[in-house]
């Protein structure tokens, strides 16, 4: 017997057979052949031996038991991945007392995962052409999973040894059960919104939340408007709001990407609606014609003027048109081919004429977005003999705790009068440069800051710092910045200021250039 005390004890308990005993247990057994069960039951009993050891193991967590393993060659496919990673498993039985192995019920799960061994279903998953055949085991699936409970154990289920699953990419499938048997989350760029649809399919909430959670860190203008698409389709609202915010800051990079081509009609119908679009009308209505091409070729059509038209439909009407500037109009929508003559020309009274015409296109311009100003100075100065600049860089680093989208930099100018400057400036992470641009600003000759423009905003991550610099060529007398601030409030955006080993014309955080970033948020 066990003392009730030990109930509390953390202890390791084995029961073991005495050799002695089941050597003489063998013996009579062999003596006596087919005797009846009565007098089977007179041999002598077997005894065990109890063995108690006590153990101060801390109890593991999946990233101690399953560390993450090193990157799969490049040219394998996803699959290939996680065939790879369980080739020691999948089909093969473990050696005898395989179980003792293992200390912990986590990681003997994971030997079960993706293995036939005591597997007593089996699932065809993907589509036609392209399936794989995995195993599973319904009552650790059960666990994991409501729906697969409901599969197996509920009122309705059917005893299948085979399950076919069309509508599930074989990776995503696999990554599903290696969180349900590792309770590992493992995702690929190129699986996630696959593994995405199979953990709401199965109503693995976790996982769902964890594709998301890495949806949203990978969000940029090149899979925004894909992504809307998809965060709609699975009613993630919170993805969703992070997608509309990528594509207003950075419209025109949203429209030019291929993956605006591969949205429906729906998203693309709420894009064309979007009144904060950042974006000018020309390069709204170049994405639609994009978008319809494509849209033809998967509606098996002829891409033709009228075809493109026809996709469209009332979405054309979407674009406001009356809004391009005359000369986007007059050499783009005008000479395009899918307005008609009585578009056109309504549109051209409506440009040039005193009594405009009724229009189908809207014609208030979108109110895009209002840029926000972090002003880090708390006063400028000039003096006789500063600020001059010979070519030298002006640079400072700077770190947000939202994302923000960085759309230039406020500068001063001439302390001595107007005057004319050329600006380079850059924004770099970790020495890689995310814009630049080369342009020109007019100074007035006040202690004003003057904006300066990236041809695109710039995404900014969280708690990442950034450096943000400056080469200013023009009127060597220039106003500066004084009291420097290290942390500023923007809005509901905090901004951190640390100083640049770029800098190599004496701006830091007390002082100096570049008083400004003009963001939107």
């Amino acid at each position: 017997m066990v003392d009730d005390k030990g109930k509390n004890m953390k202890c390791l308990t084995f029961f073991l057979m005495l050799p002695e005993t089941v050597k003489n247990r063998s013996k009579k057994s062999s003596k006596k052949g087919n005797s009846s069960s009565s007098s089977s039951s007179k041999l002598p009993p077997v005894c065990y031996e109890i063995i108690t050891l006590k153990t101060k193991k801390k109890k593991k967590m999946a990233a101690d038991i399953f560390p993450r393993k090193k990157p799969a060659n490049p040219n394998t496919t996803a699959v290939q991945q996680y065939h790879q990673q369980n080739l020691n498993n999948n089909n093969t039985i473990p050696a005898p007392n395989w179980q003792g192995l293992y200390p912990t019920i986590r990681e003997r799960n994971a030997v079960m995962f993706n293995n036939d061994l005591m597997a007593d279903v089996h699932f065809v998953v993907g589509p036609p052409g392209g399936t794989q055949r995995l195993p599973g085991h319904k009552y650790v699936l059960a666990v994991g999973s409501s729906v697969f409970h409901a599969m197996f154990y509920g009122e309705l289920a059917e005893d299948k040894d085979e399950i076919r699953i069309p509508d599930v990419e074989p990776a995503a499938f696999l990554a599903m059960l290696k969180y349900i048997y590792c309770d590992e989350i493992d995702l690929a760029a190129d699986t996630v919104l696959a593994t995405l649809y199979a953990a709401k399919k199965y109503i693995v909430p976790h996982l769902a939340r964890a594709c998301v959670n890495f949806l949203e860190t990978s969000l940029s203008a090149k899979n925004a408007c894909v992504l809307l698409s998809q965060s709609c389709l699975f009613e993630e609202p919170d993805l969703t709001q992070r997608c509309w915010e990528v594509i207003d800051a950075q419209a025109e990079l949203a429209l030019k990407s291929e993956g605006f081509c591969d949205i429906d009609f729906q998203t693309l119908e709420s894009i064309l609606r979007r009144e904060t679009l950042n974006a000018k009308e020309i390069v709204v209505f170049e994405a639609a014609l994009n978008w319809a091409e494509v849209e033809c070729q998967r509606q098996d059509l002829p891409v033709s003027i009228e075809n493109k038209r026809k996709v469209l439909g009332k979405a054309l009407y979407l674009i406001r048109i009356p809004t391009m500037a005359l000369d986007d109009f007059a050499n783009g929508a005008a000479q395009s081919g899918v307005l008609t003559l009585n578009e056109t020309n309504d549109i051209f009274l409506w440009y040039t004429a005193a009594k405009k015409p009724e229009l189908e296109f809207v014609s208030n311009a979108r109110k895009g977005l209002v840029p926000q100003r972090c002003h880090r100075f708390q006063s400028c100065a000039y003096r006789s003999n500063q600020w001059r600049y010979r070519g030298r860089c002006d640079s400072i680093q700077f770190a947000v705790d939202k994302r923000v989208f960085i759309a230039g930099f406020g500068l001063y100018g001439s302390s001595c009068g107007s005057a004319e400057y050329s600006a380079k400036i850059e924004l770099k992470r970790q020495g890689v440069i995310l814009g630049q641009n080369l342009s020109k600003y007019f100074s007035d000759g006040s202690s004003n800051t003057f904006p300066v423009w990236f041809e695109y905003p710039v995404q900014i991550e969280p708690d990442t710092f950034y450096t943000a610099s400056v080469i200013l060529d023009g009127n060597e007398l220039s106003y500066f910045g004084q009291e420097g601030m290290t942390e500023v409030q923007c809005g509901k955006v905090t901004v951190q200021f640390q100083c640049s080993s770029d800098s190599t014309n004496g701006t830091g955080v007390q002082g100096g250039q570049i008083p400004e970033l003009i963001f939107y948020a």
